[in-house]
């Protein structure tokens, strides 16, 4: 049969990528050490980048101001919203928020560029007084970004370190409850933080995501006056260029940035294929990440996370495969009169596709003490079928960057 090539080679993809991702399960359980307290009295600056988010700013700059620090501010950059987004953060605490708006033609023209405007006003300001660059921590928040009380006191500590340019924070949904769907979402950054990104502290290969990253404003002025690209995933980019200038990027398991899960099915199809458009954007990162970063492992690592969009739209013909192959031997079955489809059909793809579900479930369960371990479990098969969103992401990801599209796919609020 012309498909049995195609499902061992999709066996052999998933064989490979469940064998590199239970490698990442192992090393993720040790603990990271901290250097001593230095005594640096750091300032944080939280950024975010809006555009017509009425619905959920407030709510996120009542967090930032809360916070018991009293030495951060939020700095609203408003990229020509046309709702109530400038006036609401005009409306809060002038000492702890301030307002920087954007206007048309410039505005509108990306989260990458919006956030260099940020990095530009600081620079070029007095907001910073005297500071040391090395000592001031910028933190991108989404608009609708929640942060845990604590996370100053949990993020600092890494910063002790000189050459740490980065710590990420992990992502939570807080309408977690409102659905499977928002649910599943929940799990998908536990696991990828407290599996991936919680492995990758080893192997010096820790990526940023759109929420919840902490930079050295000195580590952001090593990369150029604009340290953010246009990519529509600006955050992979600004990761793997702060490895590659010789700073170390970290994972904090101990507090988290929470935000909104989407709650419809197209859209949420709709933002992973603006990811899936980044990342295939970011594969002319491959001649620097070979070239600059240091280290075999942290090198081979990031390409290997490069190369996840063609393993995607490779593995998604599985599925594919196994129905024809088993339709096949199906009608093999009626015309012969000879059984042709064994408990072998059915019971390898499972091995194959949901072992890990057993450890999703598991990690999750640590993380969510809300639910049932078997409950989490039952989760953890749910979220393997959830993958399959990212193939239909991937070929719309695809289609749009052959076609030519390049527009930010903005999320909506609800």
């Amino acid at each position: 049969m012309t498909d049995v090539p195609l499902i061992w080679a999709s066996v052999g993809l998933i064989a490979m990528a469940g064998t590199y991702n239970f490698g990442l399960f192992l090393l993720s359980r040790r603990k990271v050490p901290h250097r001593p307290d230095t005594g640096d009295q750091r300032f944080y600056v939280f950024m975010l980048a809006c555009l017509n988010e009425e619905m959920v700013l407030g709510e996120s700059l009542a967090r930032i101001t809360a916070l018991p620090a009293g030495n951060c501010v939020a700095l609203v950059i408003d990229d020509a919203s046309e709702d109530r987004t400038a006036e609401i953060a005009r409306a809060a605490d002038p000492q702890r928020v301030w307002l920087h708006q954007r206007h048309l033609p410039d505005a509108r023209r990306g989260k990458g560029a919006a956030l260099n405007d940020g990095v530009r006003l600081l620079r070029a300001s007095s907001l910073l007084g005297d500071r040391d660059p090395h000592d001031v921590i910028v933190c991108v928040v989404d608009a609708d970004g929640r942060l845990d009380r604590h996370v100053i006191d949990a993020v600092d500590p890494f910063f002790n370190d000189p050459w740490t340019g980065a710590a990420q924070i992990g992502v939570r949904m807080y309408n977690r409850r409102e659905g499977l769907l928002a649910r599943l979402q929940d799990m998908e950054f536990v696991v990828y933080g407290d599996i991936f990104q919680s492995a990758r502290r080893f192997i010096g290969s820790v990526g940023m995501g759109g929420n919840g990253q902490f930079m050295r404003l000195s580590a952001l002025d090593s990369l150029g006056e604009n340290p953010w690209s246009d990519s529509l995933t600006e955050d992979l980019d600004l990761g793997v260029r702060l490895i590659a200038r010789g700073w170390t990027n970290q994972y904090c398991t101990t507090a988290a940035v929470s935000q909104q899960a989407v709650l419809d099915l197209r859209r949420l199809v709709r933002q992973r294929s603006r990811w899936f458009q980044g990342h295939l954007q970011s594969a002319h990162l491959a001649p620097l990440i070979l070239r600059e970063v240091p280290g075999r492992r942290a090198a081979m690592d990031l390409i290997y996370h490069l190369s996840s969009p063609v393993l995607i739209l490779l593995t998604s013909v599985l599925p594919l495969s196994f129905l024809v192959a088993v339709l096949g031997a199906i009608i093999g079955t009626i015309r012969t009169g000879h059984p042709m489809v064994s408990t072998m059909w059915f019971i390898g793809p499972y091995v194959l596709s949901f072992t890990s579900a057993w450890i999703y479930g598991f990690v999750y369960h640590r993380r969510e003490r809300s639910i049932s371990a078997l409950h989490a479990v039952r989760l953890g098969h749910a979220f393997v079928l959830y993958g399959y969103i990212w193939f239909a992401a991937g070929w719309w990801g695809l289609w749009r960057a052959i076609t030519g599209k390049r527009t930010w796919l903005k999320t909506d609020r609800s």
